[in-house]
């Protein structure tokens, strides 16, 4: 990952057992609380550490709703789709040149 990148966790899972706890949150207190009180903690699909060094990194839960993982999966789409396109003229360029 690139030192300062913006990290959009999207994912959404549950962690239950002490020692997945302890291997992701160990020290975190206000983490500890909510999983003693709980018996489970919410997180996403981002390694902890990441945040370390990220810019900014989206929070789980409570950082993205269902409408802006739709909105980042379709300009992913969009995204790949132009890529595409911009790879088939360049190999065109190519076979013109050629």
């Amino acid at each position: 990952m690139k030192p300062g990148a913006t990290v959009i966790d999207v994912g959404m899972n549950q962690v239950t057992t002490r020692a997945e706890f302890d291997r992701l949150f160990a020290g975190n207190k206000k983490r500890e609380e909510t999983f003693l009180a709980k018996g489970s903690t919410l997180v996403g699909d981002v390694h902890p550490e990441v945040a370390a060094v990220a810019g900014a990194i989206t929070p789980v839960p409570g950082g993205v709703g269902p409408l802006t993982i739709a909105m980042l999966m379709a300009n992913t789409v969009k995204a790949a789709k132009m890529r595409g396109k911009a790879e088939v003229r360049s190999q065109i360029a190519e076979v013109k040149t050629s």
